[in-house]
């Protein structure tokens, strides 16, 4: 199982983290779209690092065109020497409609189509094939020596596709190399809905699983006091309470029969009761999300819950006795 860690913080930071993550063992290392733009660290971190791999997780894809995140992810992949993972999200309607002032309609058919058009894009710059895409949403036809990347040794970059729903993770295991998969994702519904779909979805292109990677970061409840194991709870219950106040994740909340939950959850929501909200995932809900236990009992126990499920995580385990370099060893294990 592969481990990877967050790249987060200001830009100057990233030399001192990269190589510190590097340095640690760990295989990836990781932003996010949310105050900063997610691409800018990865070409710092490129820069100093040598094989830890670079990943978006993730980058918003409706807030681009196919062509921008070709030549993005393209520029990081060839400067990185083939290091880049290029993870797309197609975050939520009123984001996408209100914040990037971009067009919203059939996010899993649209996301489809916008990967098969970069992978078309990337055909043709490794390939010389002529860019001929015509899709429902998207259209590339032209393409200039000019406009035509030239360092190509290292091919195009791998592309995970983040997804809850079972449409969008069809669509990721027909065109993408793997899947995010949310937090917000319990065992039950990981063997019951996000797997079958993949399946569905490998099954269609003529895929492998063995060639496809699952990625799960997980929710862990921890502490080495129980003042750090309070403050654990207390903020993993707030983040599983706002993911489930989203419409869109109801239906993980509904196979356990708490869907009357989110509606509570979303209407306080828009009142703003964001501790109100954390306040009612109860010891069962919690456990169902997050492995819970001491430091020394997480790693083995989300191997039990997880294991042979996942090939990559970003588990956290704070408060541990074990160096970070023992816990990465015995995830690999």
């Amino acid at each position: 199982m592969r481990v990877d860690a967050g790249l987060m913080g200001g830009l100057a930071d990233v030399p001192a983290r990269i190589r510190e993550l590097e340095a640690a063992g760990f295989d990836g290392a990781m932003t996010a779209e949310t105050a900063h733009d997610p691409f800018f660290p990865l070409l710092l971190a490129a820069e100093h690092s040598q094989k830890i791999e670079l990943i978006t997780s993730i980058a918003v894809a409706f807030a681009r065109s196919p062509m921008t995140l070709a030549n993005q992810a393209h520029d990081l992949n060839a400067y990185s020497k083939g290091r880049f993972i290029l993870g797309l999200g197609s975050q939520i309607a009123p984001h996408i409609t209100k914040r990037f002032s971009m067009p919203w309609s059939h996010p899993a058919g649209r996301m489809r189509e916008l990967i098969l058009a970069m992978r078309a894009i990337w055909d043709t710059w490794h390939t010389g094939k002529k860019l001929e895409f015509r899709g429902e949403f998207y259209t590339h036809t032209l393409m200039t020596p000019m406009f035509t990347p030239t360092d190509t040794s290292y091919g195009p970059p791998k592309v995970f596709l983040a997804a809850v729903g079972p449409l969008m993770t069809e669509v990721a295991g027909e065109v993408a190399d793997g899947v995010i998969v949310h937090a917000f994702t319990t065992e039950k519904y990981l063997r019951d809905v996000t797997l079958p779909a993949l399946e569905r979805g490998l099954a269609k292109a003529g895929r492998k699983r063995s060639n496809f990677q699952v990625m799960y970061p997980g929710f862990t409840v921890t502490g080495a006091n129980e003042k750090s194991w309070a403050d654990s709870r207390r903020g993993v219950c707030k983040q599983i309470a706002f993911y489930g106040s989203t419409p869109a994740y109801r239906p993980v909340l509904e196979m356990h029969g708490w869907g009357g939950l989110q509606t509570e959850l979303n209407a306080l929501s828009k009142q703003g009761q964001w501790d109100k909200m954390g306040e009612l995932i109860n010891d069962d809900i919690l456990e169902s999300f997050a492995v819970v236990g001491t430091p020394d009992e997480i790693i083995p126990k989300f191997k039990a819950r997880f294991g042979g499920l996942v090939d990559r995580t970003t588990l956290g385990v704070a408060g541990a006795k074990a160096s970070t370099k023992e816990l990465i060893a015995q995830l690999h294990g």
